[in-house]
This record gives structure tokens, C-alpha cells and sequence, in this order.
């Protein structure tokens, strides 16, 4: 399967980039048109937990940056969200539904990541930072705007 078209971007970890990021690579998404407007708003919850987390967890200051590419083939969206500041220790604990470093947190952002990418990849060691990479397929490929086959 060859890449239709791709886009890497690096921005500072703050909090108004997460909007950004989930809009941006929302706009790139839609240019697989049998995308569905959940499957798009699904992308962009799972892009909004990524950068979140990066901007929550990464860095103890707001030096830090992150990479966010996409690229597209056929009906397949991949997105990738690196950052370069902490790391996670044990990402088993870390996916684990309600753990938080952060009592003021929910400790659902890999829950919600895993539940609605297709695949999603986590890779990590402490002081190497996160990338986490995920995946979508366009399920709404081969269907009209009511869902029947086409």
C-alpha cells in the first residue's frame, strides 16, 4: 500500500495546541472521503487524548515539543504523536482504565485511545519520551451516506 500523502508538524506542548492538532489533522483525515463523521470525530478525540497527555505529562516546563505526522493511504489514516521529555515507565500500568500520576485526573486517555483507533502503539522509556502511533480505518468505505453498500 503506497502513501498518498503525509504532513509532520512540531509545535510547543502548551494547552491551545491541543485544539490545533485535533482540527488539523481532522482536515487532513477528511481527504479520505469514506470517512464517517463519527470515524472523523473519533480521530479527533484520540489525537486530543495524545497531545493532552504530552501536554500534561511530558515536560515540567513548556520548553518541550511535540511531533504530530499523519499519512494517508487508500482507506487507512495513520497518526503519530511523539513527544522527547519524560516517558512512561510501565506502559501497561499507564493503560491501565482510571491510573493517573495526576489526582485531578481521570486516567482514561490510552481507554479511549484503544477503544476507538483500530490499532494504537505505544512506545516508551523513561527520559526517552512517548510516541504513540495510531491507526483508523475508513469503515464507511464502499457505503453511501445511509450506510448501504454502494
Amino acid at each position: 500500500m503506497d502513501i498518498k500523502n503525509y504532513v509532520t508538524l512540531e509545535f510547543p506542548a502548551v494547552p491551545e495546541n491541543v485544539e490545533f492538532a485535533r482540527v488539523t489533522i481532522a482536515c487532513f483525515a477528511s481527504q479520505i472521503h469514506s470517512f464517517t463523521l463519527e470515524e472523523i470525530d473519533d480521530i479527533k478525540l484520540v489525537v486530543s487524548e495524545a497531545i493532552s497527555n504530552t501536554v500534561l505529562h511530558s515536560y515540567d516546563d513548556d520548553k518541550g515539543i511535540i511531533r504530530l505526522s499523519a499519512t494517508r493511504n487508500d482507506n487507512i489514516l495513520t497518526v503519530t504523536v511523539q513527544d522527547f521529555g519524560k516517558g512512561i515507565a510501565d506502559i501497561n500500568q499507564a493503560k491501565t482504565p482510571a491510573f493517573t500520576t495526576d489526582p485531578q485526573r481521570m486516567g482514561m486517555g490510552f481507554t479511549i485511545m484503544e477503544a476507538l483507533a483500530d490499532e494504537l502503539h505505544i512506545f516508551s522509556a523513561p527520559g526517552e519520551g512517548v510516541k504513540v502511533t495510531m491507526k483508523k480505518l475508513a469503515h464507511g468505505a464502499g457505503k453511501d451516506s445511509d450506510g448501504r453498500e454502494v
